[in-house]
Order: C-alpha cells, then sequence, then structure tokens
C-alpha cells in the first residue's frame, strides 16, 4: 500500500497514484486466442480438456440436467433461501421501474416513427466461481434477462474441485428462470457461448464479470462478426473512498478489504483531506488483513491499494472523476452535495451507513458495472442490455412529398444519387426535377 499528498507530486506521480494493476497484455492476448481457437475446432471435446487443466477436474456431464436445478434447494439453507428472495425483490423492482418503454411519434403530418425495445433471443451469463462462487451475480444477471424477456437464457460457471458448480448458484439460477445451465468456467466458457459447442448453445450477446482472461476473451469474440456482443468491460473489482475527518477508519478499511479480497489484481483506493484518518486506516489495515481467510488474496491486491491526501474534499472529488471508480463511496457528511459532483464513477454510496456491500448484494442495483476507467463511457447492467432498440417508419404520399424534398436536397449535397432518386421517383413528375 503506497501513500501520496496530491499537491505534492507532479503529473507523473499523479499517473502512477492512479495507476491501475499492469496485466500482459500480450502474453495474456496471445493466451485467451489460443483457448479460444481450441474451443472452436474441439468443441465439448475442448471444453473437458481445458477444465481437467485449468479447473483440476472432468465433470462427468457439461450440463446441470433441469432435476439437478430443481433439487438445489434441499443443500441451501433456509437462511440463504430466504436473502435469496429478499434481494430478488428487491433487484425486480429497481430494475422493472428502469425498463424502457416503447415510443410512438409523428415528426411530419403522415409521417410516423417508432421505438420498439425487443428482447435478446439467447442470452449467455457468467459466473464466476472458484474460491469464491458469486451467487450474487446470478441475481444481478438472470432477474434483468428475465425482466427482458429473453427466449433463452444460458448460464456458464467454474465448476469445483469435485466436478460440480456451487449448490447455491444453481440453486439461484433455477430461482431465476435460467435455462440452461453448464459446468464450464474461464475463456474456454466464453469461447462455449460465443460460438456454440456440441452441448453449449451459440449465444448473441454475453454477460458477466471475470478475471482478466474472462475479459479479454468477452473483447475478442466480440471484435468478432461470427461471435457475440458483450455487455461492458468488467474486469477486476476497485472501489474508491471518499473519507472526511468524521469518518471511522476501522469502516474505512473494511470498506477497502471488501473489494480488495475478489482478486489479486483488485484495488482500493482512499482519498481524504484528513491525515488522521489516513494514519487510521494505515495502521489498522494490516491487523485486520490478518484476521480474513482470504489474507493471502488481499497481501497481493493491497500492493494496488493507495492512500491520497488532499486539500479538500471538492479535490477528492476532481481526483475521483479522473480515476472513474467501478465503485465510489463518500463516507462524508453531508455526502450529497458531493455526489452531484461526480461525473465517473459506476455505482456510488452515500454516507456513513451505505456500505458498497449492499450495491453488491441487496440494494436493488446491479452490480455488473464498468471497471479500468470505462466509468467515463458506461454505466451498470439494466434491463436495456438485454434488449435491442428497433426503430421503425412509415409515410404517406403527403409525408413523402412534405419530407421528402430535405432528404433529396442532403442527398444531392452529399453525392448520393440513388438516394435522391429513390425519394424522387416516388414524387409527382415536378418532384423529379
Amino acid at each position: 500500500m503506497q501513500r501520496f499528498d496530491w499537491n505534492q507530486i507532479d503529473a507523473p506521480g499523479r499517473e502512477a497514484a492512479l495507476a491501475r494493476p499492469a496485466a500482459n497484455a500480450g502474453d495474456l492476448q496471445q493466451g485467451v486466442a489460443e483457448i479460444i481457437a481450441r474451443v472452436r475446432q474441439g468443441g465439448d471435446a475442448a471444453l473437458r480438456e481445458l477444465t481437467q487443466r485449468f479447473d483440476g477436474c472432468t465433470p462427468e456431464s457439461l450440463e446441470v440436467t433441469p432435476a439437478s436445478l430443481e433439487a438445489s434447494s434441499d443443500t441451501v439453507t433456509a437462511e440463504l433461501e430466504d436473502a435469496i428472495a429478499e434481494a430478488m425483490q428487491r433487484i425486480e423492482a429497481f430494475h422493472a421501474a428502469g425498463m424502457p418503454g416503447d415510443t410512438r411519434l409523428e415528426t411530419a403530418p403522415g409521417l410516423s416513427c417508432e421505438a420498439r425495445y425487443l428482447p435478446i433471443r439467447r442470452v449467455g451469463l457468467y459466473i464466476p466461481g472458484g474460491s469464491a462462487p458469486l451467487i450474487s451475480t446470478v441475481l444481478m444477471l438472470a432477474v434483468p434477462a428475465r425482466l427482458a424477456g429473453c427466449g433463452e437464457v444460458v448460464l456458464c460457471s467454474p465448476p469445483t474441485p469435485e466436478g460440480d458448480i456451487h449448490p447455491a448458484i444453481r440453486y439461484a439460477a433455477g430461482r431465476c428462470g435460467v435455462t440452461r445451465l453448464f459446468r464450464v468456467g474461464g475463456a474456454q466458457a466464453i469461447a462455449a457461448m460465443a460460438y456454440g459447442t456440441e452441448s453449449v448453445p451459440k449465444c448473441d450477446k454475453l454477460f458477466g464479470p471475470g478475471n482478466a482472461w474472462v475479459t479479454e476473451a468477452k473483447r475478442q469474440v466480440a471484435a468478432d462478426p461470427q461471435g457475440a456482443a458483450q455487455d461492458l468491460p468488467a474486469g477486476p473489482s476497485e472501489v474508491l473512498v471518499i473519507a472526511d475527518a468524521g469518518a471511522d477508519p476501522h469502516v474505512v478499511c473494511w470498506d477497502m478489504l471488501s473489494q480488495a479480497e475478489h482478486g489479486p489484481d483488485s484495488q482500493a483506493i482512499v482519498v481524504s483531506d484528513s491525515d488522521a484518518l489516513l494514519d487510521g486506516v494505515q495502521e489498522r489495515l494490516p491487523a485486520l488483513v490478518e484476521t480474513l481467510p482470504r489474507a493471502s488474496v488481499l497481501s497481493q491486491s493491497l500492493r494496488h491499494a493507495r492512500l491520497i491526501r488532499v486539500d479538500s474534499l471538492a479535490q477528492a472529488i476532481a481526483v475521483s472523476n479522473r480515476y472513474a471508480p467501478e465503485h465510489l463511496i463518500i463516507n462524508c457528511e453531508p455526502a450529497t452535495p458531493l455526489a452531484e459532483q461526480v461525473t465517473n464513477a459506476g455505482s456510488v454510496f452515500l454516507g456513513r451507513w451505505t456500505p458498497e456491500s449492499l450495491g453488491d448484494y441487496c440494494s436493488g442495483t446491479n452490480h455488473v458495472l464498468p471497471t479500468n476507467g470505462y466509468a467515463r463511457a458506461f454505466g451498470g447492467l439494466s434491463v436495456v442490455d438485454f434488449q435491442r432498440r428497433m426503430t421503425l417508419q412509415q409515410a404517406t404520399p403527403e409525408a413523402l412529398a412534405t419530407a421528402g424534398r430535405a432528404a433529396m436536397v442532403l442527398a444531392e449535397a452529399e453525392g448520393l444519387t440513388a438516394h435522391r432518386e429513390a425519394v424522387a421517383c416516388r414524387l409527382p413528375e415536378p418532384g423529379r426535377g
């Protein structure tokens, strides 16, 4: 963990202070490309081979049977069932409230324009598993997919060492209406859903967070016309906490650790105008790490952690906007006026009593968010991401006579004669000039 005084470092120093963990892009791209090619060529056999190689097991069957999905509730505690149901209710309520509606407008007498939102036919969901099975991500992806009306929802998740998917992931998938569930993880799962295999159906668009390999695989298949579209750049987790002098350093430490524990390439940053607050975080954090079961992961991710001293909270917001964090916690009072100045963030958590964990699980917003600075151009996942907007227009002869003149002039100015004639041939002779 490094500490900086924002006003005592030059431009390169500021870049270093906000630098994200570096990845070996060349090796990563090549490695992912090889996995994708292997799956496209070998299908299910390649998936089994790669699953054995990366997950240390060979599932008896790649697909989870419907009967197994239905039986998953037998392995989930009543307390967890209730928590899943409660979270689903809030997520569904919030996402339903934000659903887009079809529109129709007459832009000229007799000329109607319409926009319709249609569900994507088949979507593929990726749910990270491994050391932290992300049950909540099932809810964040499958609930809006169901609200959007997607015809088929395919889900892939890495198998456990025993060769099966975590029972709580199976249970949540069944509750949320997932159509088909597969025991496949990593870049090979993305390739399977993008191109299809004997068992895994080809999907139109892929969703879900993952490690650098999964993120790179989504990027590569989205760049291929024969592949599948992707949702948004959702790589390693990150959080930036803005804390004033009244914030509790103990609380700030836990907010940092809650994101840093996701993986060795996660990042946590604290920005404050209080030396006492930063001192408190720096002193308490190491001891808290030692109490956690994921201490080995944290020992790596906290190398990327930053403590940044600023002169004012307004400057803290400016630093945050420059970084464009996936998660922004404003642990200040009052927090709302500061939030009005935020321009770049995936999701914002206001005040002393709003931990980022609420958004991760059950506040109702989505936790699939843009990382790596992409919050400057992307927002969090919503129902509209599972739909496609299609426009329609229809003109009467009178409307074409009115609006067609402008189309003809513009087409002629662009030198596109056939465009002009496609309008002119429908008009009375004088209009054909």
